[in-house]
């Protein structure tokens, strides 16, 4: 039984969490069961929110670094 875990910058997903978490999984364990030929109800998807003022690349918050893009 495969079982991903996806942490994603809670702030990308502020517009509607509910919605885009529910897609994500579903579309992560549609890719997951097409690929490894087993069921989709099979495959076990969570998503963890991390707020990017607690995520960092290269050195730097990656709060900072959205709001330079």
């Amino acid at each position: 039984m495969p079982f991903v875990n996806i942490r994603i910058v809670k702030e990308v997903i502020d517009s509607d969490p509910v919605e885009i978490k529910r897609k994500i999984g579903a579309d992560v364990s549609q890719v997951i069961a097409k690929h490894a030929g087993i069921e989709v109800d099979k495959v076990w998807v969570v998503i963890e929110e991390v707020p990017e003022t607690e995520w960092f690349s290269g050195g730097q918050r990656v709060k900072e670094l959205r709001v330079a893009e």
